[in-house]
């Protein structure tokens, strides 16, 4: 059996923290930052977890990463 594909879109944009849950980036941060208020720009530096309703998509795409 040939092996699996990675997704290299998702490769690059999600990884898997030690607990097995899926971390991606928050969006909005790329440009037009003067109109948005400093709370909201410090919450979109963090981190955030994929949707448990998601994540079975995305193991697909990251079939080594689990």
């Amino acid at each position: 059996m040939p092996k699996m594909k990675t997704n290299r879109a998702a490769a690059k944009r999600l990884r898997v923290n030690g607990s097995g849950r899926i971390r991606r980036g928050k969006a909005g941060k790329q440009h037009l930052m003067r109109g948005k208020s400093a709370r909201r720009l410090r919450r979109v530096k963090k981190n955030d977890m994929v949707a448990g309703v998601d994540a079975e998509r995305m193991q697909r795409l990251l079939p080594y990463e689990f």
